[in-house]
């Protein structure tokens, strides 16, 4: 059938900053299909020049007020790598449990409180508080636990305080971990009836697949989480490495006319980062109270459907509160201990890479012999996804065509791809386009 169909979102909403999704078909002829990002660029590689290396992760952890845990993990780890410091298995761990509590905390967030209204078909989530109230309240003591378990490791959840270059400038003490532990373990009821509330609505996820490529860090020792190296699997299973050193030769920033972030691509001509990236790429080292959740909803490595990204996050909210008390275990049954700051051997260059809830974040800092950054550069999750909405949509839009849908449905179909990537727009524009005129 021939139609008319003309779709304009500005700004799309439950999103973090501010993204267009412009679709115009005549006659049935699709004529635009485009994700748009207008946001400001923000200079904060700008920011950190001629700054101590004990300022940088301060100042670049306000890149976002959702990741910040993840952007001053990365930051101290690029600083670390310049700095010559080898950290102690104590700081590694408690790093990691970090970084666990970041993606519970975001995870939950967002599935509940920007995916769910879609799949019970209310526009935001303020209508389901009399209609689903305990689910709600649900959704509320869970994002409470995982903000206080951030806080308690970072000294505050955004924009941490405790990690910097070396180390720990405070530490939990054993009754706070064995607090923390006892919060987690009574959440499990919780996290179950959440994982039966998403399967109640599983039906609603679109059936969409386009194959794509899948970027994470991977590990031997963990799922990939804090650490590891570079891995990407294509769509025909196959795994490569790469050292978080060449992260410049994976990422290939360019610059699209439709958006003030770059995009990004490696084999393919984008590839996808995120929680569902992680999953397709780490599948084996879940949990296994993690994997049952996985088996649940069907999920087979490496999937296509970037829909099921909000259900890669479900996963990962299992695994975090799993191995966060695998974590705290470990650290009780060594004994915190006051270790001092790791000094630097050397001043140089150095790139550090973690994985935060939207995918794998860079970060690179260069420094003069008196500790000063003179480089910075960053590459942001949501800026290496861009590409890779862009092509869903290529994809998808004929595909909405084809079967008739509305322009009403077409358009809850695009917004739900687009938040199904969890994006933190304005954290990915940092490119900027001066015309000199003489």
């Amino acid at each position: 059938m021939k139609k008319d169909i003309n779709i304009d979102v500005h700004h799309l909403t439950r999103v973090e900053g501010h993204g267009n999704i412009k679709v115009n078909i005549k006659s049935g002829k699709v004529e635009e299909c485009t994700w748009q990002v207008p946001e400001a660029p923000r200079f904060f590689e700008s920011m950190v020049r001629g700054r101590h290396y004990s300022e940088v992760a301060r100042i670049t952890s306000r890149i976002c007020g959702i990741c910040s845990v993840g952007h001053t993990l990365a930051s101290v780890k690029a600083s670390e790598a310049a700095l010559g410091i080898k950290n102690t298995t104590q700081t590694t761990k408690l790093r990691s449990l970090l970084k666990h509590a970041e993606n519970f905390d975001s995870h939950v967030l967002h599935v509940y409180f920007l995916v769910a209204p879609d799949l019970f078909g209310a526009p935001s989530v303020f209508p389901l508080i009399p209609t689903h109230t305990e689910i709600v309240k649900r959704a509320l003591r869970l994002k409470r636990l995982g903000h206080e378990w951030g806080s308690l490791i970072g000294g505050r959840t955004t924009h941490p305080t405790t990690v910097v270059p070396g180390g720990f400038t405070k530490l939990p003490t054993a009754e706070d971990l064995k607090a923390l532990k006892e919060k987690l373990v009574a959440a499990v009821p919780d996290l179950t009836a959440t994982v039966e509330t998403v399967l109640s609505v599983a039906g609603k996820v679109p059936a969409f697949e386009r194959q794509t490529e899948y970027m994470a860090l991977s590990s031997d020792e963990e799922y990939g989480m804090y650490d590891g190296q570079i891995q990407t699997i294509m769509p025909d299973g196959k795994k490569q490495r790469y050292p978080v050193s060449d992260y410049k030769k994976v990422t290939n920033e360019w610059v699209s006319p439709n958006s003030t972030a770059k995009y990004c691509k490696n084999k393919m001509e984008s590839y996808m980062a995120g929680a569902l990236a992680r999953v397709n790429n780490n599948i084996g080292q879940l949990h296994p109270e993690a994997l049952k959740i996985a088996e649940m909803f069907g999920f087979k490595a490496p999937c296509f459907n970037p829909y099921m990204n909000s259900v890669a996050q479900l996963i990962e909210v299992a695994h975090s509160a799993y191995e966060g008390l695998r974590l705290i275990d470990e650290l009780l049954a060594t004994g915190l201990k006051e270790e001092g700051l790791v000094a630097p051997t050397k001043f140089a260059k150095g790139a550090g890479a973690t994985e935060v809830p939207r995918g794998i974040l860079y970060h690179e800092y260069e420094y003069d012999n008196d500790g000063m950054c003179v480089k910075a550069n960053c590459i942001i999750p949501t800026n290496q996804n861009h590409a890779n909405i862009q092509k869903d949509f290529d994809k998808l839009v004929p595909e909405l065509l084809a079967a008739d849908k509305s322009e009403d449905e077409m358009r809850l179909a695009l917004e739900m791809l687009v938040r199904s990537y969890d994006p933190c727009i304005s954290c990915s524009a940092h490119y900027l386009d001066v015309e000199f005129v003489s």
